[in-house]
């Protein structure tokens, strides 16, 4: 034991001495060097990582869009009609979307008269092999026919050079999934269907 607290007491006898603080000094220095160093790396380090800001994504590489290659191709738009002993009335605006000969499930539409029926006020659609009930006559075309929700006040954002571009278009008729095209557009034209401003920079969705 004694030995012990001998070799203690030289240690602290030696940690007094001129040269020993110098070198304890030295020591200190190295290790306050050493974590300066370690939190300039640390912080080089976190500053170098892509943290994902969704503002600056936009902006470097354009808001993220889905889109529709159009082309004309044969379609189909439908109209509602209930249809009660063969016979539908609707309004003339209505009467105007129907004619002869258009499909309603495996009936027919045979006339819709021009004039107004007196008891009704409405213009009588004759069928034949249609149920009562409500059905959808067939329109069929061949044109663009896109998505209701990618017309917005009579017009459509198509890309141009990685930019949404918006164009007026005509849409003769429509349903509550599709609207039939009949000006403004051309094939390929890369129609937007996301919401985004005019003149936005864009990035398609793969």
């Amino acid at each position: 034991m004694e030995k012990i607290k001998d070799k203690i007491s030289r240690v602290f006898a030696g940690i007094k001495t001129p040269r020993a603080k110098k070198r304890i000094y030295v020591l200190l220095v190295v290790l306050v060097a050493l974590w300066v160093v370690y939190r300039f790396v640390a912080i080089g380090v976190m500053n170098g990582i892509n943290v994902f800001n969704p503002a600056r994504d936009v902006a470097e590489n354009g808001a993220p869009v889905s889109v529709i290659s159009v082309q004309r191709a044969p379609g189909v738009v439908r109209e509602p009609l209930t249809v009660h002993g063969n016979r539908a009335y609707v309004s003339g605006p209505r009467a105007a979307l129907l004619h002869a000969g258009m499909r309603i499930g495996d009936g027919e539409i045979v006339s819709v008269s021009s004039n107004i029926d007196l008891d009704t006020g409405m213009h009588v659609v004759h069928t034949r092999g249609v149920p009562d009930g409500l059905h959808m006559a067939e329109f069929r075309t061949t044109g663009y026919l896109i998505p209701i929700d990618a017309v917005n006040n009579g017009s459509v954002y198509i890309v141009r050079d990685g930019v949404s571009v918006r164009v007026p278009v005509t849409v003769s008729r429509q349903d509550t999934e599709t609207a039939y095209v009949t000006s403004g557009l051309n094939d390929g034209d890369m129609v937007i269907l996301s919401r985004v401003a005019d003149g936005a920079k864009v990035n398609i969705k793969k």
